[in-house]
């Protein structure tokens, strides 16, 4: 009977926190037994996952820091009826969490290509280089060379897994490329943004690096066509639209390139469009190449549902290709496009391109087991975006904060951005927001400083980890440390002696530094 009873209270309190009856918030049991629930769920946490990890996805929110995880999460709560506060992002689902020191080696406020060098090359570099150490300097064609480092997508795949990458931008933008290419700089999308100085000494563009760096890339999928085709090629989707026709300018056609290497592989597809991408039976198709607009993808509010693939239905394709190799698979999955909504100050556009990643790691969760599959979700870096105003319980995170300015007696959004392009005077006073669709899709909330696009923040993300070896994220972290551990779990790259020879579990017991790596490390220290 105790036990029942015990249940029952649960079962009420679990019906609480879903808003049936939000007057239970006012009751100690209400908040007691969730606690307690929690408790009971963290001590079973000592029982570690040290399985060797068959599967690694790195989940890479672009631009999501924790203010946005916080209001993202609201917003996730607030779409299904509910005040938001004491809803869980999937990610909040993840038994262990860290934080990650964002800065590039020569800034303070990183941006998105040495960061990505860090966490997906395992060294730290400088701002606007991918793939490269922070000896190769930014634009600077000769200093490429002997300065390449790799990453973990490709140390996945001379492991004999399979890889992927998929985003809601260009495929060649600065988060994937950092996973196949080397790069003194960022923008160099197609030899057509190249200097010709670059393209003389040697340099390859990124987009031509996706398909030789490492040929046999199994899932690629985003944006980015009109860098893949020959200069005023015009695009399949917009045929009459010039800002979307090719840019290369050594005449190639790297789509028709990789479809005729890959006629060999005959289980290969070239996809453009969402019904083409449904239509593939992941089954009967090992490779396939997915470029679903000549740019980025849409914000997916904004997004055409009939010809558009969400991010989680990319994913859900992505994973159930991958997942066929015995050997497992490595995949990059970034929701590239929360960044693109904060720099133009539209933060709507932003908490939305976030909850739509979330609902993707949800379903790769549904599609994979924690056993064998190690799950990342981290940010590359945050932005000047907060929302404040000591706002009530379930606030719309797009309303208004319940007071006026007691300087210029004026209402503002909860919502603010430290600098952007929301910043607008009207006659030397701020502009009034009650008189705006400050709830609209492309407001741009107001802003203390004006800047045509908003900035970075320059403060740690949070990075949330569950699968084998989880554990090892932990406390505070530099950003280059992640891929270290997510390698240290699968067994590949620089991470194989702990090992064991046949398979299964890990060793706990690390072999003991060398006298030699002792020296190197005092030798870096001082």
């Amino acid at each position: 009977m105790k036990y029942k009873l015990i249940s029952y209270r649960w079962l009420l309190s679990f019906l609480c926190l879903s808003n049936f009856c939000p007057s239970k918030n006012k009751d100690p049991l209400f908040w007691n037994t969730w606690a307690q629930h929690t408790l009971k769920n963290a001590l079973t946490l000592q029982k570690l996952n040290q399985n060797t990890a068959k599967n690694l996805i790195l989940f890479l929110g672009d631009g999501m820091g924790i203010p946005t995880v916080t209001a993202a999460r609201i917003l996730k709560g607030q779409l299904s009826g509910q005040s938001g506060e004491e809803t869980q992002l999937e990610m909040d689902k993840f038994p262990f969490v860290a934080l990650s020191k964002t800065y590039n080696t020569n800034a303070q406020v990183a941006d998105s290509a040495g960061t990505a060098t860090a966490y997906l090359c395992g060294v730290k570099a400088n701002e606007g280089t991918v793939g490269v150490s922070a000896a190769a300097v930014r634009s600077q064609c000769n200093t490429t060379q002997g300065n390449e480092v790799t990453s973990i997508l490709k140390w996945a795949k001379e492991a004999g897994k399979s890889v992927g990458i998929v985003t809601t931008t260009r495929v060649n933008h600065a988060t994937p490329s950092a996973a196949y290419a080397h790069c003194v700089d960022r923008d160099w999308f197609s030899d057509g943004e190249m200097p010709a100085e670059a393209v003389q000494a040697g340099c390859k563009d990124i987009a031509r690096q996706l398909f030789e760096n490492i040929p046999n890339i199994d899932v690629i999928m985003g944006g980015g066509r009109k860098y893949m085709f020959p200069k005023n090629q015009s695009d399949v989707e917009y045929p009459g639209d010039k800002k979307h026709f090719g840019t290369r300018k050594d005449g190639r056609n790297l789509v028709e390139e990789w479809t005729n290497r890959m006629k060999n592989k005959v289980s290969s597809q070239y996809v453009w469009n969402k019904r083409e991408l449904l239509s593939v039976n992941p089954n009967n198709v090992d490779y396939i190449l997915g470029l679903f607009e000549p740019g980025d993808l849409p914000y997916n509010l904004e997004r055409n549902t009939e010809t558009d693939p969400s991010l989680t239905e990319m994913v859900e394709v992505a994973i159930k290709i991958l997942r066929k190799n015995p050997r497992g698979f490595y995949l990059l999955v970034e929701g590239g496009r929360i960044d693109h909504g904060h720099h133009e100050g539209k933060a709507k556009q932003a908490l939305h391109e976030a909850v739509e990643m979330d609902r993707a790691i949800g379903r790769a969760g549904l599609i994979t087991s924690i056993y064998d599959t190690m799950t990342v979700v981290t940010a590359d870096h945050s932005h000047m975006f907060n929302f404040g105003g000591y706002t009530p319980r379930g606030n719309t995170i797009f309303g208004l904060a319940p007071m006026l300015s007691d300087v210029d007696q004026k209402p503002f959004t909860a919502i603010l951005y430290g600098n952007g392009p929301g910043f607008k005077v009207i006659n030397g006073l701020r502009e009034n927001v009650s008189t705006l669709d400050y709830q609209g899709t492309n407001y741009q909330a107001q802003s203390a400083v004006p800047l045509r696009m908003e900035t970075h923040g320059g403060e740690d993300v949070a990075v949330f980890a569950k699968g084998p070896m989880a554990h090892l994220l932990h406390g505070v972290h530099e950003q280059n440390y992640i891929p270290h551990v997510m390698a240290y779990a699968a067994c590949i790259g620089q991470n194989r002696d702990h090992c064991m020879s046949s398979g299964g579990a890990s060793s706990l017991s690390p072999a003991l530094p060398s006298l030699a790596a002792l020296l190197t490390l005092t030798r870096l220290l001082c």
